[in-house]
């Protein structure tokens, strides 16, 4: 029996969370209220049945303390024949008061008067003693026509003494008729209440139903749950203000946007401490696209739309994006794709000739100034001359530019010996690059020469990368890259574009030095086949300069030929001529 009733219980509820959200309000407001109805019927019902009981009660006492005391009640009762004096007036006041009985007993209790003659000289019915005592008494008791109303006031004859005995009652059945009689009117009411309260649920539910696209409690919930998440997860704020500028709502993202207080919900937009223009905005409700305002150190773009358009509250809704973190990763994207371009110009315009110094200088001019400020490069004497470089020995100054002239910084041409403090030793020492970022706090590359670099200082020179030069395990020098015009020092993403460029255009610099080796014993070798001296002959004064077609040696040669005779055979590259 339990089981079928949690059953039925179970399918009670799974019947009511079928229906929507809108008909489930329906059904739960038109039960209060019925409920409301009944509880106000029942309550009236015992009001006014309360009342009509306590209205017979004092109209009983009040016909029977009259009766009582009336003229002449004590003669008769005194009389050989009571019951003839005593009827008649009994009924006259029975039906004159509205009331069911008028009884007149003597001491014993025996009735002299009744509604029904035949019920007189009978035993009265009810408590007769408190009036036998001359005290007046309202009772309640089942009589001879029912349940009734009584009241038994004592009569009383000279010096006071009881002689007889006055009860006029009214029947339950007459003390409720009111009640009876109201009840239609009642129920005519309450039917209206319902009509009126019925049409005015189904009107809410209507409008609900709309709202809430026939959804039920459950999906509601889990819908505002899926809602709620995704309002407090998206990387985009939003706020939702009120018609009379309060915010209503605001995202985790908005908190963290506009820096607001934890209890800013409710709140007038003017008083989150927000800059005038930005509150001005979101509690004028305009429309507004993209319209970008500084909220602390953050550039805020905000959208914003009103709510009422079709019908809806007043008020509007703001999104709000941060554009500061979106330019700072722009800027990003824009230096990473600037730094992919200056690594393919470096691909293509570094090592256009097999020229030592040349591939320097092209370093540098492409460094200047999508890179550096300004750029160094500082070669052994070695590399230039096409040889190996020695450990320890000096450098040279091979190529320098800026984006400013008068920079104070060592000239093309001027040996350099770097002390172990500096960044340039140390970059050689260890074999990879060295930030030096501030300058004027670094002592180790001030060592270098105290006066030059409080210069360098002095013009605007802030920061430095120094890049060793190294082709497999040779190193050939080193390359620094210099920043003045712009106030940020470089950083470790720069240091890896630093030895991006220098790894490619040391590769460069040592197929030149290849060369410039090559180059030197070719020439050496065809200067060594060149004819030391002419031969000696009368027909003419030979005198000769060797002038070849390229720079260094070329692939001609020269001779004088003394054939027989008085001639004389000139001969230069394929061309022999006869003098």
């Amino acid at each position: 029996m339990a089981e079928r009733t949690r059953q039925d219980d179970t399918g009670r509820r799974s019947r009511l969370g079928g229906l929507s959200l809108a008909a489930q309000v329906f059904v739960l407001q038109v039960v209060i209220v019925l409920l409301l109805i009944v509880a106000a019927v029942v309550a009236l019902v015992l009001q006014v049945r309360h009342d009509s009981t306590q209205e017979a009660r004092n109209r009983s006492l009040a016909v029977a303390e009259t009766f009582a005391n009336s003229p002449g009640i004590v003669q008769a009762l005194a009389s050989p024949d009571p019951t003839a004096v005593l009827q008649p007036k009994a009924e006259a006041t029975r039906r004159a008061a509205h009331v069911d009985f008028v009884v007149v007993t003597n001491t014993d209790g025996i009735r002299y008067t009744h509604p029904k003659p035949d019920r007189i000289g009978k035993k009265f019915v009810g408590d007769i003693a408190p009036a036998l005592a001359g005290q007046s008494v309202v009772e309640e008791v089942d009589g001879t026509i029912g349940r009734l109303v009584q009241a038994v006031v004592p009569v009383k004859g000279p010096g006071g003494r009881v002689v007889g005995l006055v009860s006029a009652g009214i029947t339950t059945r007459h003390a409720g008729g009111t009640a009876d009689r109201q009840m239609p009117l009642l129920l005519a009411a309450a039917a209206t209440a319902l009509a009126l309260s019925t049409g005015g649920t189904a009107l809410v539910s209507r409008r609900l139903l709309r709202q809430t696209h026939g959804l039920g409690p459950r999906e509601m919930t889990r819908m505002y749950e899926h809602h709620d998440a995704v309002l407090h997860t998206v990387r985009e704020g939003v706020i939702i203000v009120g018609g009379d500028g309060r915010l209503l709502l605001a995202n985790d993202e908005a908190h963290r946007l506009l820096d607001l207080p934890d209890d800013a919900e409710r709140r007038h937009v003017l008083d989150l401490g927000l800059d005038p223009g930005t509150a001005d905005l979101l509690s004028s409700g305009r429309v507004a696209t993209d319209e970008v305002h500084l909220v602390g150190d953050r550039l805020i773009a905000i959208n914003q739309r009103p709510t009422d358009l079709a019908g809806g509250p007043p008020g509007s809704v703001a999104t709000l994006r941060d554009s500061t973190e979106l330019r700072a990763l722009s800027g990003k994207a824009d230096a990473a794709r600037e730094r992919l371009d200056m690594l393919y110009a470096a691909g293509v315009g570094i090592g256009t000739s097999l020229d030592v110094t040349r591939t320097a200088e092209e370093l540098v001019e492409l460094a200047v100034p999508r890179f550096a400020d300004f750029a160094t490069v500082d070669l052994f004497d070695a590399v230039l001359d096409g040889d190996e470089p020695e450990p320890g020995s000096v450098l040279r100054r091979t190529a320098v530019t800026g984006v400013r002239e008068g920079a104070p910084l060592y000239a093309v041409g001027e040996q350099i010996r770097f002390v172990g403090t500096s960044p340039q030793a140390r970059g050689m020492a260890q074999g990879r690059p060295v930030l030096e970022a501030r300058l004027a706090e670094s002592p180790g590359w001030r060592a270098q020469d105290l006066e030059r670099t409080e210069q360098v200082v002095d013009f605007g020179i802030h920061s430095l990368i120094a890049v060793p030069v190294r082709a497999g395990s040779l190193l050939l020098g080193v390359v620094t890259f210099w920043r003045s015009e712009r106030p940020d020092p470089f950083d470790r993403e720069e240091v890896a574009l630093a030895e991006e460029l220098v790894t490619r255009a040391a590769v460069t610099i040592d197929n030149a030095r290849r060369y410039t080796r090559e180059h030197g014993m070719a020439v050496t070798l065809q200067r060594s086949l060149l004819p030391r001296t002419l031969p000696e002959q009368n027909a003419l004064d030979i005198a000769y300069r060797y002038l070849p077609a390229q720079a260094g040696v070329g692939g001609d040669w020269f001779d004088v030929l003394p054939p027989a005779g008085a001639r004389v055979a000139a001969g230069r590259g394929e061309e022999v001529s006869l003098l």
